[in-house]
């Protein structure tokens, strides 16, 4: 049981400060905009259910589709941590990250049922993917898959299932953000707003540099041990 709830504290430590289920809910209400509550309900509802399966997936078979294609962790650090770097480096020099005040009533029913609909078709991507769960997500995921492959069979299980946890417990987060988004931004001033997607942006930058660095360094010391 302690393997499970280590690897549930990893994944939940690692995937929030990703996800960001507040700063991802203010982008998702200036994307939604004024469309009436029940929409934001079914399209929060969808979200976190793709959000399961998305993670859930690559956290199974993330290991094998790295031998499947002789990608190595060290790469995929590398090339993961840069991907996050650049999307913190585009966030932090945005000059102005939070919805308009016309996109935060959402109570009123300002648009078409045709555009309800196309908000519905949108809830994979690029609700999900990539504003949800990003390219980050997917490093951390198959990061953590990768390590729970060396493990014996009843550690792999439980490690899969601490991470499994983590993923449930961050789409429920991800759920009550989105749900209520209109209810948030209202409560949060434009200027606070404006400071936490600041403050995660800088956090994602240091995750960035941190992992691509942590596989620069296995690259590194493999070159310098055949030299």
């Amino acid at each position: 049981m302690f393997l499970l709830w280590k690897y549930f504290a990893i994944g939940f430590s690692a995937l929030l400060p990703l996800i960001n289920p507040l700063g991802s809910a203010l982008i998702f209400l200036g994307l939604v905009g004024a469309a009436p509550i029940d929409t934001y309900r079914a399209l929060a509802r969808r979200i976190a259910i793709n959000t399961v399966i998305f993670l859930a997936v690559i956290e199974l078979i993330g290991s094998y589709l790295l031998g499947f294609f002789g990608i190595s962790l060290p790469i995929v650090q590398f090339s993961g941590g840069i991907v996050i770097a650049m999307i913190a480096w585009d966030l932090l020099n945005q000059k102005d990250s939070t919805p308009s005040p016309e996109k935060t009533q959402a109570a009123v029913p300002a648009v078409t049922p045709a555009e309800i609909d196309s908000l519905q078709q949108k809830a994979f991507y690029p609700f999900t993917f990539p504003i949800t769960a990003g390219p980050g997500c997917i490093v951390v995921m198959l990061t953590l898959s990768v390590h729970t492959t060396q493990t014996n069979l009843q550690d792999k299980v439980l490690a899969h299932v601490g991470l499994f946890i983590a993923v449930i417990l961050l789409s429920a987060l991800i759920y009550l953000c989105y749900a209520y988004a209109p209810s948030i931004a209202r409560s949060i001033s434009p200027a606070t707003a404006h400071g936490i997607l600041r403050v995660v942006a800088f956090i994602l930058l240091c995750i960035g540099v941190q992992i691509a660095w942590n596989g620069l360094s296995d690259l590194l010391t493999k070159l310098l041990n055949k030299s």
